[in-house]
């Protein structure tokens, strides 16, 4: 498996397109979200310029996606699931970054298992997404998940923990859960 990062403006075209094919196959097709989009491409407002993508892939087939969003410009949960934190303030911090859109989904297997943060595929994209945001000086990254995902993070190693508040919408549970960039990684990769 490859990881390739980038933005929209710096990913080879053939991929970009590949991996709004992608999000349109797991999110719209397989998950059932209702996301104004294209049919065959899945795009919203926080896909900017600036914002960065990891990618997993086996050779042309896209096999994982993570985008991230600096906290300190618009990004989804501050603009559209503002309620999942309640009272606790939003983060605005270009050293805390949100994961959004992520999936490690192999769409060429018979089975499709929805969420599935213990892969191995999901462990490999999640590790990659920490060395990216170490690169960018990002200390804390944070995400909508249905619950559990905290305990799944935490049991493949990763230094998670979920928010307090419990939110539904549109029937799906979610919370906020928080990744921490280890230090020695941060260290590492700025130095």
């Amino acid at each position: 498996m490859y990881m390739t990062t980038g933005t929209r403006l710096t990913l080879p075209i053939e991929l970009w397109q590949a991996l709004l094919r992608y999000r349109y196959r797991v999110f719209v097709e397989k998950l059932g979200w209702h996301l104004d989009c294209a049919i065959g491409e899945e795009l919203d407002q926080f896909d900017r310029d600036d914002t960065v993508y990891v990618i997993a892939h086996q050779g042309p087939r896209i096999v994982g996606v993570a985008r991230l969003l600096p906290t300190h410009k618009p990004y989804l949960l501050g603009e559209v699931f503002p309620q999942v934190l309640g009272d606790q303030a939003l983060p605005h911090s270009a050293d805390i970054w949100e994961i959004s859109r992520f999936a490690a989904v192999d769409l060429q297997q018979q089975t499709f298992t929805g969420h599935s943060m213990s892969s191995p595929n999901a462990v490999a994209l999640l590790r990659e997404v920490l060395k990216v945001a170490a690169r960018h000086e990002v200390r804390q990254l944070i995400t909508v998940s249905p619950p559990g995902i905290a305990r799944l993070l935490r049991k493949a190693g990763f230094d998670a923990h979920c928010g307090e508040k419990l939110t539904v919408i549109e029937g799906q549970k979610i919370m906020a859960n928080w990744i921490r960039v280890p230090p020695s990684l941060v260290d590492r990769e700025v130095a």
